[in-house]
């Protein structure tokens, strides 16, 4: 990571704002991993000393090769975790139970099977490292946030993605309730705390907190043009849906075999 020293200002071009982002530790393993049908991103977390690690929202089809990476590693992988229960794409959790031996942790409020169930006052640790939780619904009744003070980042699931968030019209979504949710606990993390969401179909990779309090077009509106503005996208229905929410009740776990 770098900074950018003594910008030059030509044309009345606005300073570029610079925030001192946290490197991450020499103990710490972070891997971005991708899922072009569904768009989501699965990150994996390890702990360099240990050997143990995380997977947070893994995909179906790609549990065999999250596990290969585990072994190619030699990661040791403790949980497979998801952010809330997806409607898009079905989880890798209880294909990844079976091929690492692995424990699934998912929120209590989401109503999904898991062998952990975890509220906002819990803590995930692999190795010497923590994420603490935060309970962030409102795209679902089951969102949660998982961050780490330490390496400066955040995974927020659905509930902000980079400029934008997740649908409230389906699945218990609230949009006032993840407007609140959005504002409160993870606005107020540090400004230089590096987003990781679960989806996105532009290309980007990640987000900061700076940056979508800035330029989120649409949680930098007041509440009710928030919640106007929820209430007309005019999406349509996810096609993953009816085979998704009942899998992942269930991790995953059903009569079918990843490719």
């Amino acid at each position: 990571m770098f900074a950018i020293r003594n910008t030059l200002h030509f044309c009345n071009i606005s300073p570029i704002r610079h925030l001192s982002t946290i490197p991450f530790s020499s103990d710490f393993i972070f891997r971005q991993l991708f899922d072009a049908t569904s768009s989501t991103y699965t990150y994996l977390l390890a702990d360099t000393t240990t050997r143990e690690a995380v997977l947070i929202d893994p995909v179906f089809e790609h549990a065999g090769r999250d596990a290969q990476l585990c072994k190619d590693l030699n990661l040791n992988l403790k949980y497979a975790m998801n952010t809330h229960m997806h409607a898009d794409h079905i989880t890798g959790t209880g294909v990844l139970k079976k091929l690492t031996k692995c424990k699934s942790v998912i929120s209590k409020a989401s109503g999904a099977d898991a062998d952990v169930h975890v509220n906002e006052t819990d803590v995930v640790t692999f190795g010497r490292h923590k994420l603490q939780i935060f309970a962030t619904p409102g795209h679902t009744n089951g969102c949660i946030t998982y961050y780490s003070p330490e390496q400066g980042i955040a995974f927020t699931g659905d509930t902000l993605l980079i400029r934008g968030c997740g649908r409230t019209d389906f699945q218990e979504g609230n949009s006032e309730m993840l407007y609140h949710n959005v504002h409160k606990k993870i606005f107020t993390l540090p400004p230089a705390t590096q987003l990781y969401p679960a989806h996105d179909y532009k290309g980007l990779t990640s987000t900061t907190v700076d940056e979508e309090k800035r330029l989120n077009p649409r949680l930098t509106k007041s509440l009710q043009e928030f919640v106007k503005i929820m209430d007309n996208l005019n999406l349509p229905y996810p096609k993953m849906i009816d085979k998704a929410v009942p899998a992942n009740k269930v991790c995953g776990v059903f009569e079918l075999s990843p490719q």
